[in-house]
């Protein structure tokens, strides 16, 4: 099934710099921890989505398309965190295309713009496909607290401009890849629609992370390539986020350490 994407994860699993322990692959393709997987999993999309738009609000465009694009994520936001809705999103993630302005100050504010805006629309659009998959299965709807692991990478982040955005571009290519590699572990362990749906997210996972360092690298080269120290910034994200997944963790999520 995965053959065909060697030359798609040969670099990811270079970037990421370890692979995922091999008792949090044991314990995930048990067939009782499926649903915990699912639901965090959706969450997960979510998060990507809100932290895309995060980038954007910050560092991208003028104040009234802010509040257009926090518009855009609202019913996901109410459906997820106060049960608010039934959970059909028809339209609501194509509704933007266009009415979004780049702030000037910058070339790269509207690669930005358009990268994070189609990154935003892919993971809603899997938030969806999660959410099916989860109704179609009877597996209760319910909020779940967030793993260490991005906090656990957000802590580093430098506290001055432009190092700062760049960091945090790092860390989503970082979430983005390993995400793609636990896609790809996964499938062979699980059943044949899930496995299918898995396969299926590694390209989009994939141009992901590569928009993220891209646009790391963009940012650098347009403001000061020495103090942001991209490939620098690269190899501190890369321990940092390798402790994390290969540590011992009390918790079990999609992006958890080894389990105790």
């Amino acid at each position: 099934m995965l053959e065909k994407y060697t030359d798609l994860l040969t670099p990811i699993n270079q970037f990421l710099g370890c692979e995922t322990p091999q008792v949090w692959i044991e314990k995930a393709k048990q067939s009782e921890h499926l649903p915990l997987l699912l639901i965090d999993h959706m969450h997960c999309e979510l998060k990507a989505a809100q932290s895309a738009a995060f980038l954007i609000r910050k560092y991208a465009i003028d104040d009234a398309s802010a509040k257009t694009l926090l518009s855009w994520l609202q019913p996901y936001e109410d459906f997820i965190y106060r049960s608010v809705g039934d959970g059909e999103f028809s339209g609501s993630k194509n509704e933007l295309i266009g009415e979004l302005t780049a702030r000037p100050e910058y070339a790269y504010n509207q690669d930005i713009l358009s990268k994070m805006v189609r990154l935003i629309k892919e993971e809603l659009h899997h938030f969806e496909q999660v959410l099916e998959i989860i109704r179609a299965r009877d597996i209760p709807v319910e909020y779940v607290q967030a793993s260490r692991y991005a906090s656990g990478m957000i802590k580093h982040i430098r506290t001055y401009e432009p190092a700062a955005l760049v960091d945090k571009l790092i860390i989503g290519a970082y979430i983005e890849a390993r995400s793609c590699e636990r896609f790809a572990k996964l499938a062979p362990h699980l059943d044949q629609e899930i496995a299918k749906f898995y396969v299926s997210l590694l390209r989009s996972e994939a141009r992901h992370y590569q928009d993220y360092i891209d646009l790391a690298h963009q940012v650098a080269n347009a403001t000061d390539p020495k103090r942001c120290d991209v490939a620098g910034r690269i190899q501190l994200f890369q321990q940092v986020e390798n402790e994390l997944i290969s540590s011992q963790d009390l918790d079990f999520k999609f992006h958890s350490g080894a389990p105790i």
